[in-house]
């Protein structure tokens, strides 16, 4: 994660404390050689690796909807969920998500941890989510269970995902706004998917006929 750092937002790293063990350079972040023992007395993690750094938040107030795919998440709470779906943004080139300002927080160490390097590449907003959603004027597309299928879905575009709270869905004052409900067709029993697992099933069908 630290490399990573390294690599993709170098100028936001303030600090590096690290054990003898790790090799790297950077030109401007102060940094500070200790034993494992002093890393574990000053790590957040039960059992800490190598390193670990402060970095500076990088602050997004805006972003591009035309001509890409863009993630929203509504109330997403958990931060491996969080994590995953930042992983799958990366994998598939979706530079942006859009979140509610009761999704769990970007920078929770867990949702780090999680997001392996992903949370450098990717760019978060927190957002008043009705009243971003309102001013777009791309599809919006919902994953809903009465969605119709994704993949008998038309003319699939570029637009805006949204993929709502793990226990209750998309909440009921943003159904209005969504152009497009969508889901992923069930053939065996299992009750519902975990969102980042869907977030993964979607964006990949959203990729694969959009670059199609």
């Amino acid at each position: 994660m630290v490399r990573e750092a390294i690599a993709f937002s170098s100028d936001s790293i303030q600090l590096i404390v690290h054990t003898p063990e790790f090799k790297f350079s950077h030109p401007s972040a102060e940094c500070y050689c200790v034993s494992e023992k002093e890393l574990a007395q000053i790590s957040t993690l039960k059992t800490p690796n190598k390193a670990f750094a402060l970095l500076r938040k990088k602050e997004i107030s805006d972003c591009s909807v035309q001509n890409n795919l863009i993630l929203a998440l509504d109330g997403v709470q958990d931060p491996g969920n969080m994590g995953t779906i930042l992983r799958i943004a990366d994998w598939f080139g979706i530079s942006t998500i859009v979140c509610s300002k009761n999704t769990v927080e970007c920078h929770n160490p867990k949702v780090v941890q999680a997001s392996m390097g992903a949370i450098f590449r990717v760019q978060i907003m927190h957002v008043d989510l009705t009243q971003w959603l309102q001013k777009q004027t791309v599809p919006i597309y919902g994953a809903l269970l009465s969605g119709e299928s994704i993949y008998t879905q038309q003319d699939l575009k570029n637009g805006i995902l949204l993929l709502g709270n793990e226990g209750n869905g998309i909440s009921e004052d943003l159904l209005p706004l969504i152009t497009h409900p969508i889901s992923i067709p069930r053939f065996g029993q299992a009750e519902s998917l975990n969102v980042s697992v869907a977030a993964g099933i979607l964006v990949s069908e959203f990729i694969r006929r959009t670059n199609s």
